[in-house]
């Protein structure tokens, strides 16, 4: 998948990820899409609370080796 930035937030606990997930949205345009990358199994829940309340759109999140990769679209 296409994105225009990545965030690497492997090896941060929670709420760390989400913190800086919420930072790297809040320097990005409407429609672009952020990649990130976490360790923390919590994230999978926190992403996903994150994007409903915030209206962004979570685009495919999935688990490899431990790693959590999620594509998320901030919202227009």
């Amino acid at each position: 998948m296409e994105f225009d930035k990545e965030l690497d937030a492997r090896g941060l606990n929670c709420p760390l990820p989400i913190l800086r997930v919420k930072k790297s949205l809040a320097e990005m345009t409407g429609g672009q899409v952020l990649k990130a990358v976490a360790t923390d199994s919590g994230s999978v829940k926190d992403f996903q609370a994150f994007c409903r309340q915030t209206g962004n759109d979570m685009l495919e999140s999935s688990e490899a080796n431990g790693e959590y990769i999620f594509f998320i679209r901030k919202k227009a």
